[in-house]
């Protein structure tokens, strides 16, 4: 090993002068190491065929007579190997191969810690990142090993249910971005315990208890739950909650998630056969209020509405007890004001409102809670368009129950031309 470790020290070539790389210099020791590999075969390999009286025709052939079996790793294979080297821009590994592996260069650079530490005859694990370049040399990786070797350390960890430390990083809009030995995962908003909403920039780097709930390497996606240990028991009892949950109820939430499809609440539900002042007897369940459920009114964003920690109540409008998905409502608290349009407004009769919102087609009046009516662009004259928010006087001029539809006109003090 001295004449690979003598190449590869630096040396400069005798013609110009130049510096040869790491990857150069040890080349042609990693070369003589491999002749003298074949020469120590060859003459034992000699003196073997001559006491069986057969002559190898192949350097498998030599190979297998000695005794000898050369590993021929590929990319990607994770390897045990010895160290017979370390430099200052290179380790050595012995992988069994035909010739030793190399960890050099930006590989090198990226476990330099790691490298510190290594002595010639330690047995290291080592990703091939390149089973032959164009010199004939293996070049492996430490970095990548422990990577893979970290990440099925995960899906061992998901599979015993293993708590894992980990540190908050940063946040963003689904949740935040938590490390732990080098390797970023994601906790979702929805996956942090109930004391913590609200407050998750809080956890921004602290430690954080949390278990692996997805790993897949492939797409690089590591996801970590916090509320699977801070609600481990309230975890357990979800098929409690769900047997004890009811339809057409009502029951208090928290919101732990606003997106632009709707608000996602963790409903407080009494277990079977607990009493009511008991809050030990409170199972938590997460349910879904679309957006088409928040309110009678049309809702643009659900976050001018809620916030992650706000009480309310929900309506409880169907469970999958299969699935644990549940549908909630928020505007079914209240009766559906067009049931009984008819009974408040009646074709001819002048109202006021406020202009809610402007479409290519005409103007929507906001008559109460729910209820809009439609002044088609026809009706209004030119130049005495309405603003958002401004209030008017109108008629109505049919209203369609059925339909959700009611139409509207200007209450006019002249009848402008073509006035239909």
């Amino acid at each position: 090993m001295s004449t690979v470790s003598d190449n590869a020290s630096g040396v400069k070539s005798s013609g110009k002068g130049k510096a040869k790389s790491p990857a150069e210099s040890v080349s042609s020791g990693a070369a003589k190491v491999a002749a003298k590999v074949v020469m120590k075969v060859a003459t034992k390999a000699a003196s073997k065929t001559m006491a069986v009286g057969s002559t190898p025709t192949s350097m498998d052939e030599l190979l297998a007579l000695d005794g000898v079996s050369l590993n021929v790793p590929k990319h990607g294979d994770v390897v045990e190997g010895i160290v017979t080297d370390v430099t200052k821009k290179m380790v050595l590994v012995d992988i069994a191969g035909k010739t030793e592996g190399l960890i050099v260069d930006k590989e090198y650079e990226a476990a330099q810690d790691f490298i510190a530490t290594l002595h010639t005859g330690d047995k290291v694990s080592v990703y091939v990142v390149s089973a032959e370049n164009d010199r004939g040399q293996i070049l492996l990786s430490f970095k990548r090993a422990m990577m893979n070797q970290k990440w099925d350390q995960f899906e061992q960890a998901m599979k015993t249910e293993e708590v894992v430390i980990v540190r908050g990083m940063e946040m963003n809009k689904g949740g935040m971005i938590a490390g732990v030995d080098g390797v970023r995962g994601f906790i979702p908003t929805s996956q942090f315990g109930k004391q913590y909403i609200g407050k998750l920039e809080s956890l921004i780097d602290t430690p954080i208890k949390v278990r692996v709930i997805e790993v897949d390497k492939e797409k690089n996606r590591l996801i970590f739950s916090e509320r699977y240990v801070s609600e481990a028991q309230v975890i357990a009892q979800k098929g409690e909650v769900l047997t004890s949950i009811v339809e057409g109820e009502v029951y208090n939430g928290t919101v732990s998630g606003v997106m632009p499809f709707g608000v996602f609440v963790t409903v407080e539900v009494p277990i079977a056969g607990a009493k009511p002042e008991d809050k030990k007897g409170l199972g938590n369940i997460e349910g879904l209020v679309h957006i088409s459920e928040i309110s009678w009114e049309k809702v643009e964003n659900p976050n001018q509405l809620y916030k992650v920690g706000d009480k309310l109540k929900v309506k409880v409008l169907s469970v999958d007890k299969e699935t644990g998905k549940m549908n909630l409502s928020i505007k079914r608290l209240g009766d559906d004001p067009w049931v009984t349009i008819a009974d408040r407004y009646q074709d001819g009769m002048t109202i006021s409102g406020k202009v809610s919102r402007i479409a290519p087609f005409g103007v929507f009046v906001n008559l109460e809670p729910g209820v809009d009516g439609l002044i088609h662009i026809s009706k209004i004259p030119a130049g005495k368009e309405p603003k958002v928010g401004e209030k008017l006087d109108v008629t109505v001029e049919k209203v369609e129950p059925e339909a959700r539809r009611m139409r509207l006109g200007l209450m006019l003090t002249e009848v402008p031309i073509d006035y239909k």
